[in-house]
C-alpha cells in the first residue's frame, strides 16, 4: 500500500484502505464489518453512513442486497462506481429513502458518534426495520477513546458530536423501540498487545502523537501499523468498559 492508493482524501472523517499510515484504523473498521458478514446472509442491508464503501462490500459478498446510504455526494458517487453491487443513495441518514419495514438489517459503523440527534437516527432505523429485522451499530467506546470525558463534554475529535459507553448505547437503542440481543466490545489481540508494549504502552497514542505533531513516522512503526490485520482484534462481551468500540445488535420487535 502507498498513500498514492488512496481512493478517497485522508480528512480525518472517514477511514479509507490503502494508505499504510491509516492502516490500523482501517483494519480495527474492517474487524467489526467482518464479524458482521455472517449475519447478513441472504438480507437486505441498509449501510447508513457507508463512508469509502469498502464495509458495504465485504457484506455484499453474502447479503442479498446492500443499499448504501451517505449524505456527501462525492463519497456516494465514489461507492456507487468503485463498488457496483452497492446501490449507493445520497441520503441524509436522519430520513432514509425506504419504505417502512422494508430491511432486513440495518449497519452503521462508527458513525452515530457523528449524529447530532442519535435518537432520531435511531428511530428511524427501528422504522426502516422489518419486525424480527435487526440493528447493528458500532462506535467509539467513549471511556477508552476519550478518557475522562463525561456524557455531556463535547468529544475532542473535530468530527464527532457525542460518544457513548456501552451503557449509553444500549439505553439510546431501548428507548428506539429495539430489543438488545448483544453487546460486545472490540479489544487488541495478542500481536497488537504486544506492538502496545513495544511502542510505549500504547500503539494508538503513539500514531496520534505523532500526527499531532507531523513528525516523521519511525521505521519500526510505520511497518508494524502497515502489518496490522483483522485477525490482531477480538470481539467479545467481558470486560466490555475497556474495550476500544462497542458493537450493539438489536432487533425490532415482531
Amino acid at each position: 500500500m502507498t498513500n498514492a492508493d488512496a481512493t478517497l482524501p485522508l480528512t480525518g472523517e472517514r477511514t479509507v484502505p490503502g494508505v499504510d499510515v491509516e492502516n490500523y484504523w482501517f483494519r480495527r473498521h474492517e474487524a467489526v464489518y467482518l464479524a458482521l458478514v455472517p449475519a447478513c446472509a441472504g438480507a437486505v442491508v441498509l449501510d447508513a453512513g457507508v463512508g469509502e464503501g469498502y464495509g458495504a462490500a465485504l457484506l455484499a459478498s453474502s447479503a442479498r442486497r446492500v443499499i448504501g446510504l451517505e449524505l456527501d455526494p462525492g463519497v456516494a458517487s465514489h461507492v456507487g462506481a468503485r463498488y457496483p453491487r452497492i446501490g449507493a443513495v445520497r441520503a441524509d441518514l436522519q430520513a432514509f429513502p425506504v419504505a417502512d419495514g422494508s430491511v432486513d438489517a440495518v449497519v452503521n459503523l462508527q458513525v452515530i458518534e457523528h449524529l447530532w440527534d442519535q435518537p432520531g437516527f435511531l428511530a428511524e432505523c427501528a422504522r426502516a426495520l422489518r419486525p424480527g429485522g435487526r440493528l447493528h451499530c458500532a462506535t467509539p467506546n467513549r471511556l477508552t477513546f476519550s478518557p475522562g470525558a463525561g456524557p455531556a463534554d463535547r468529544p475532542l475529535n473535530p468530527f464527532h458530536t457525542r460518544e457513548l459507553t456501552g451503557a449509553e448505547l444500549a439505553a439510546l437503542v431501548v428507548d428506539a423501540g429495539l430489543v438488545v440481543e448483544s453487546l460486545v466490545g472490540l479489544h487488541h489481540g495478542p500481536g497488537l498487545r504486544a506492538l502496545d508494549a513495544r511502542h510505549g504502552g500504547s500503539l494508538i497514542d503513539a500514531q496520534i502523537a505523532l500526527a499531532l505533531s507531523g513528525a516523521p513516522w519511525p521505521e519500526d512503526l510505520a511497518v508494524d501499523v502497515a502489518a496490522v490485520t483483522t485477525d490482531d482484534f477480538e470481539l467479545r462481551a467481558d470486560d466490555l468498559d475497556a474495550s476500544l468500540d462497542l458493537l450493539v445488535t438489536a432487533r425490532r420487535p415482531a
